[in-house]
């Protein structure tokens, strides 16, 4: 992915779920969508409605706090579409959770960061060791910790590192129960004004660890219902479209701001420099060789290789092309 390079998952039919391939009447389709509270475009149009209005149904959206907990309730049933990064994606797909990529959200950058407490000792991360990090685990940002150790020689076991999630980050932090924290907005934005950035994901991306994020959806759900996931998809893709057109009409006083900062929990003066914070692909990207024509395929497969040699996962598949399509993107486009 050279531009863009953030349990048991499987049981029984009955526990997955799996819904009626018969196809459903549009006006009577329902369906669940997991988000998190990342600042990117696609918050506009879930803000707006426009995703209902899109696939003519009836949309359940539902935060949650990190990627892996976005793939359980996949893996559950209970949640069709979801925003997660390639790291929790990278498990999933290496235990064959029947999942597919269908819009990659981009490279993450600075909107991912290591955060150092303030007269915590830490100016580096060789300084990491012996100290409490918290991180949400089996995130973007676990992958980025580990591969920062890597990078600068520390043994992770040296470090007292804590699964904790985004919220909770915010909470021990102002408690003073840890020295440092590698997490992204809201709960970066709210450590940063009593701590300092000691690597962003940009920079563990230069390192050879690059991370993004992105939307994928259940097989089953997409088998059944090709046009509301089309539908979805090019919804979203106008967003990112727009946004990327005039970036700097999305300033702190207007709506799109706005509506982000509702969705997200970000500051709304925050939101231009955290948009910021990713490269996002338009159109003819997402289905390049670089993205979902291959590049995305890849770089799966090499963060899971990570995760294995990090004792993360118990295996990695030999091909993880079908985990990962165009079909979606294509149609959405041809659509337009």
């Amino acid at each position: 992915m050279p531009r863009f390079s953030r349990r048991t998952l499987l049981g029984s039919a009955v526990a997955l779920g799996l819904l009626s391939l018969a196809p459903a009447r549009a006006e009577d389709l329902s369906f669940t969508v997991a988000y998190q509270t990342v600042v990117e475009p696609s918050k506009v149009p879930q803000a707006d409605g426009a995703y209902e209005k899109a696939a003519k149904a009836a949309i359940d959206w539902r935060k949650f706090d990190s990627g892996a907990e976005v793939i359980a309730a996949i893996a559950s049933g209970a949640v069709d579409i979801g925003y997660v990064g390639s790291s929790p994606l990278a498990a999933a797909a290496s235990r064959e959770l029947p999942i597919e990529t269908i819009f990659v959200v981009g490279l993450i950058g600075d909107s991912e960061a290591l955060v150092a407490r303030e007269g915590s000792g830490i100016a580096s991360i060789k300084d990491l060791a012996g100290k409490k990090v918290a991180v949400p685990f089996v995130s973007t940002t676990h992958y980025s910790l580990l591969a920062a150790l890597a990078h600068e020689g520390v043994d992770p076991k040296s470090v007292d590192i804590l699964n904790l999630r985004p919220p909770e980050i915010a909470a021990a932090w102002a408690r003073g129960d840890i020295d440092a924290a590698y997490v992204w907005d809201p709960a970066l934005g709210q450590i940063k004004d009593s701590g300092k950035v000691v690597v962003t994901s940009a920079t563990v991306a230069d390192w050879g660890a690059p991370t993004f994020d992105a939307w994928i959806v259940r097989k089953d759900f997409a088998q059944a219902h090709p046009d509301a996931v089309r539908a979805f998809v090019a919804t979203t893709s106008r967003a990112y479209e727009t946004y990327n057109a005039k970036p700097e009409a999305w300033g702190p006083a207007s709506p799109e701001a706005a509506k982000i900062a509702r969705l997200s929990g970000a500051k709304v003066e925050d939101v231009p420099a955290l948009l910021k914070g990713y490269v996002l692909p338009g159109p003819a990207e997402q289905v390049s060789a670089d993205l979902l024509g291959g590049g995305t395929a890849a770089a799966i497969a090499k963060t899971s290789a990570f995760l294995k040699a990090q004792g993360k996962i118990d295996a990695v598949l030999d091909d993880y092309r079908p985990y990962v399509t165009t079909r979606f993107f294509e149609r959405s486009q041809a659509g337009n």
